[in-house]
């Protein structure tokens, strides 16, 4: 397996071009921390789409998608603004007040290319994508001194705190029809990059103190499948079924003292499915449904208050420290996600669309003071955009979406005190696709 990087303070002399990458795709979180779309349509579409793929970026939802789009190139950038705080009273140990995190403005890209192959034994379409699949981000700035901190400051009196995770995936999918049905496969690399910071309050209830925080950015990578199928029902009706196995990761030994199980953070394992139906021949809807099993990763799942087991908050289980092989986590509970699309082909030219997303909500009361870090708790995306052909070979495609602020309520993990986080989402996402002749999609 590629070896992990490092991003050193004195100047990052170990920087390759794939943290560069990632480092573009700054951390984010709509369905927890997953992206709620990938591409200007999918993310107009709220996300649905699972049995209506159009063009290459479907590669990254449903390989099997694929075979409807010709010979294109697809890019787009999406301006991504997380407004996240949390409120506490100042009777415990947080700040009192709303306490907001800097830095809300991140920049996501997205490129898919894709080829048609037909007379080809094994697949009729191959796609090439790169994708930011999603992540977390908070700073909070260290502010002035506190009596809790015992003179110290901080959210959590380490100083500034905040957490910085970030993924991209990179798959080559491939897709074979067989009649009505078309199956694609995508074998996916994964580099994760994620540094941790002000967190030292909490060493004695780390199974290694010396990982838990304040280290530089490091970068681990690794590898799952993407695997889908689209069925045309009837010529007007399409269902679609994908989903990836937990892509498994390296671990961050930089982190083995914060994330269970020694440093280990794989990406969940997911399922999506969904029906398209053609009303008309210029309007399509969509209704997908997708869960996401964050059980399956104990960094994410488990509880905080495993902390009051280990030896240093009082407990008498090791296992359960942070770092610890039932290390204290985000309590993030598994989560079903319900997505409408709609596509309305207005004019030869212009295509309109929209989409509505809600998912259950993953962050239990009892772990509000963990996900001060990771407050992705946003349930509802509402969404539109439009694409506008250019030329024969051009589009331009906008999208937009606005999460409504959601709230969870819960005490601090050292006493009876109320603390609130809250989240609300922004984002805007242009693209172009070309489109490198103008063949027949399959049918």
């Amino acid at each position: 397996m590629v070896g992990k990087l490092g991003m050193s303070k004195a100047g990052g002399v170990t920087i390759a071009l794939a943290v560069s990458v990632i480092g573009a795709t700054s951390a984010f979180a709509t369905d927890g921390y997953f992206a709620n779309g990938i591409g200007a349509r999918h993310k107009a579409l709220a996300g649905a789409g699972v049995a209506d793929g159009r063009d290459a970026t479907s590669a990254a939802l449903n390989p099997a998608g694929i075979l409807r789009a010709g010979n294109e190139l697809a890019i787009s950038a999406s301006m991504f603004v997380p407004l996240r705080e949390f409120d506490a009273s100042g009777l415990g140990f947080l700040p009192g007040g709303t306490t907001e995190s800097d830095r809300n403005i991140f920049v996501i890209p997205n490129i898919a290319w894709n080829k048609r192959t037909q007379g080809n034994p094994y697949f009729d379409a191959v796609t090439l994508s790169m994708s930011g699949n999603g992540g977390m981000n908070t700073t909070y700035a260290a502010g002035p001194a506190r009596a809790a901190c015992g003179g110290g400051n901080g959210i959590f009196c380490g100083g500034k705190a905040g957490v910085d995770l970030t993924q991209l995936l990179i798959s080559l999918a491939m897709a074979k029809s067989f009649g009505p049905v078309s199956v694609g496969l995508a074998p996916t690399v994964a580099a994760q990059m994620f540094a941790a910071k002000g967190l030292s309050q909490f060493a004695g209830g780390s199974s290694d103190p010396a990982n838990l925080t304040n280290n530089t950015h490091e970068v681990v990578f690794g590898a799952g499948l993407r695997g889908g199928l689209e069925w045309a029902i009837t010529p007007g009706v399409r269902f679609g079924l994908a989903g990836s196995t937990k892509i498994y990761s390296q671990k961050f030994d930089d982190y083995a003292g914060l994330f269970a199980e020694g440093g280990d953070f794989d990406i969940p394992a997911n399922l999506q499915a969904g029906i398209a139906v053609d009303l008309s021949p210029q309007l399509t809807v969509m209704a997908d449904y997708k869960r996401i099993w964050y059980s399956g990763v104990e960094s994410i799942s488990n509880p905080s208050t495993n902390i009051f087991n280990c030896p240093g908050f009082g407990g008498a289980d090791p296992t359960q420290c942070l770092g610890g092989a039932n290390g204290a986590g985000f309590g993030w509970s598994d989560m079903n996600i319900f997505k409408i699309g709609l596509e309305y082909k207005a004019t030869s030219d212009l295509t309109l669309r929209g989409g509505y997303s809600y998912n259950t909500q993953q962050v239990k009361a009892r772990d509000v003071m963990f996900n001060i870090l990771a407050p992705g708790v946003v349930q509802h995306h509402i969404t539109g955009g439009l694409m506008y052909r250019m030329s024969p070979n051009m589009d331009f495609e906008l999208a937009g979406m606005y999460a409504p602020r959601t709230h969870v309520t819960g005490n601090e993990l050292f006493g009876p005190v109320p603390v609130d986080i809250s989240m609300a989402q922004f984002e805007v996402t242009a693209g172009f696709k070309y489109r490198f002749d103008t063949p027949a999609p399959l049918k």
